[in-house]
């Protein structure tokens, strides 16, 4: 019984020996694959890998578990399959014409004691339809906004729409909608408000999906505008003198084209011999009466707009442009003028605060060209000499 119990123990250990050494043999056997993104209709390569093989087969199954390559052999009877590569190391295998069915996990499988096992995704793409580019309104006028929607129909993953007008980027609103076999109908929406500057300008839907580059449509907008008003002189150049003669011209242009231009004086009449033929103003024989404002006013179906021309009529004899008042230089000379005045008005009344109490009696009368006091009062009426003649003075 000892004999048979070590016998048996023996065996277990036997097993285990090999078991690890098996585990050890197969860990060392490294299988690797990738995962797959192939575009509908297209070719993918499916690869299994080993490293250190120690001559364990190599087989490749799809997603029913159905044999596609055992080694070098293809017992599955689908063509699409053809082997590209096999050797110890590696067994590598293209799909032609992948379709959506193809999509799933397939295995590479090496066998091992326990078999190993590795997964790769094949992972279906389909591209989006050609976009459809849809506006609201063909015509917009400008300062009114308009809708415009792109729609990428029937792709796998779900498409990305983004906006351009012009090189400036848009934010659009997206809706998705899923169809069958996880495909996806993708509507993006963009409102804007357009001016006369994005007449001419494209507005650029773009497409972005992994199956597909550069995918985008686009449209010119046409936006509607009212007339762009400019009055250029003909003649004479430079001064108006009187009895020359003045010719305008007014120039217009929108979209549509201005239908109707009209000349008038603000706030006046209109000179009775004034010519007007379609854009020009004419007028001969200048005078000072024809000073005014003269405005040209043109309409579209869009709006009306102006433009204004004053004519200053100067003397027949007047030479280069008239003279500016200059504010500055006359707030100048009345400053001085004013300084001057106080200035004399300061010099009189030191003068009269000194003299004004100066005044000469009865007795001095007639004694004014005397050369000082006592003289003047030898001198004056009544002919008083002694000292007691009265002498009064007022300082």
């Amino acid at each position: 019984m000892a004999i048979s119990g070590l016998g048996s123990h023996s065996i277990s250990l036997f097993f285990c020996v090999i078991l690890a050494t098996l585990l050890r043999k197969a860990q060392g056997q490294n299988l690797v694959t990738n995962n797959v993104s192939v575009v509908e209709g297209e070719m993918a390569i499916i690869s299994c890998r080993v490293k250190n093989n120690d001559d364990s087969v190599i087989q490749l199954l799809n997603p029913n578990r159905q044999t596609i390559y055992f080694r070098d052999v293809r017992p599955l009877k689908d063509s699409r399959f053809q082997l590209v590569n096999f050797s110890d190391n590696e067994l590598l295998v293209s799909l032609s014409n992948v379709s959506l069915s193809d999509e799933g996990r397939y295995v590479c499988q090496l066998y091992t004691d326990p078999p190993q096992e590795a997964y790769a995704d094949i992972t279906v793409l389909v591209p989006p339809g050609n976009p459809i580019l849809e506006s609201r309104e063909e015509i917009v006028s400008e300062g009114n906004e308009t809708e415009i929607t792109c729609t990428a129909m029937g792709s796998r993953p779900a498409s990305t729409i983004k906006w351009m007008k012009g090189d400036q980027p848009l934010q659009g609103e997206a809706t998705v909608e899923e169809l069958y076999d996880r495909m996806f109908t993708v509507t993006s929406r963009l409102r804007l408000t357009v001016s006369k500057e994005d007449d001419g300008v494209a507005v650029i839907c773009i497409i972005d999906h992994p199956a597909v580059k550069d995918f985008q449509a686009q449209k010119y907008l046409e936006v509607q505008y009212k007339p762009e008003v400019k009055i250029v002189v003909g003649f004479p150049e430079g001064l108006t003198r009187e009895g020359e003669n003045l010719e305008l011209t007014c120039n217009a242009k929108g979209k549509p084209q201005p239908h109707q231009i009209n000349w008038l004086k603000v706030d006046d009449d209109f000179p009775s011999h004034a010519v007007i033929t379609g854009s020009d103003l004419y007028i001969e024989n200048l005078n000072k009466s024809y000073n005014g404002t003269y405005r040209c006013v043109a309409s579209n179906l869009v709006g009306e707009a102006y433009d204004d021309y004053i004519l200053y009529v100067y003397d027949s004899r007047a030479d280069g442009a008239p003279q500016k008042i200059d504010h500055a230089v006359i707030g100048g000379v009345v400053a001085v003028v004013v300084f001057a005045m106080l200035c004399l008005l300061i010099v009189l009344g030191r003068y009269f605060a000194r003299h004004k109490g100066t005044y000469f009696t009865h007795e001095a009368k007639g004694a004014d060209d005397a050369a000082d006091a006592d003289t003047a009062i030898i001198n004056a009426e009544g002919g008083h000499n002694n000292s007691d003649d009265k002498k009064e003075y007022y300082i």
